[in-house]
């Protein structure tokens, strides 16, 4: 397999770092991952289950939103708004370069992310959600205390995950103006949802409201035994397995 660097221009212009998983021999289908809230493309989830992929035949672009990993910007000035722009101009690149993905997944609010982009990708054709909230405010509860500080100065150094962020208020504002339920009813799209039980930062009633707000062709499968951040190696290529399967009839280029 194959992987390469992929630079190009978010949505507010800022340059966004992302790498690109070949497969070794012909390409069946593309892809965009999404990672989840304040991770990277380098998380344990993104990485590994793009590399799965790829060795399925499926070329994956995944990538830092604007102001994390390597891409520049300030994370601060973002919103979930502009990670769906940034998601957007992700897909846009690849059709420049791979081609267009017929498949977009993401994890966690990646995956709220992706539910909100795909029908600004029109190739797109099927959508996978991995320990999504049904809700963009649910990350609200993430940023607990310290929410009030960021209503009252505008913006605050918030922990998460054991560094330090600054969220804005802009960011609370996008997150509880979002419609989500809107998104998944008119995705027009074949749906796959994963989430585990035993997720204890996004609970598994997220992907009931999620699979219940969603108009088929629609499946569920339940990632028993795995962890949020999906660190066992098994459960990430079991997610890839799964997910190749499941979305063979819609990988086409």
């Amino acid at each position: 397999m194959d992987n390469r660097k992929a630079v190009f221009a978010g949505a507010d212009g800022h340059s966004l770092a992302g790498r690109l998983e070949l497969p070794a021999g012909p390409v069946v289908a593309t892809a965009v991952f999404a990672h989840c809230f304040t991770c990277g493309k380098d998380s344990v989830a993104a990485s590994r289950i793009s590399r799965e992929l790829a060795a399925r035949g499926v070329a994956v672009l995944r990538f830092d939103f604007t102001g994390l990993g390597q891409s520049d910007g300030d994370f601060a000035n973002t919103t979930f708004t502009s990670n769906v722009d940034d998601l957007v101009c992700a897909a846009n690149h690849l059709r420049d370069t791979a081609g267009a993905p017929s498949v977009l997944i993401g994890h966690s609010l990646g995956g709220a992310a992706v539910l909100a982009a795909a029908h600004r990708i029109p190739e797109v054709r099927a959508v996978v959600t991995i320990g999504a909230p049904a809700d963009t405010a649910h990350v609200e509860h993430l940023i607990g205390p310290s929410t009030a500080d960021i209503e009252t100065n505008g913006v605050a150094e918030v922990l998460l995950a054991g560094r330090s962020f600054r969220i804005s208020n802009d960011f609370l504002a996008d997150i509880k103006q979002q419609n989500q339920t809107a998104c998944i009813a008119g995705l027009n799209r074949a749906l796959l949802v994963m989430h585990s039980p035993q997720d204890n930062l996004v609970g598994i009633d997220n992907a009931r409201l999620v699979f219940d707000a969603a108009r088929h062709p629609k499946s569920f499968v339940s990632l028993d035994g795995a962890d949020h951040l999906l660190t066992n190696r098994a459960d990430a290529t079991y997610v890839a397995e799964v997910l190749a399967a499941w979305a063979s009839r819609y990988l086409v280029r």
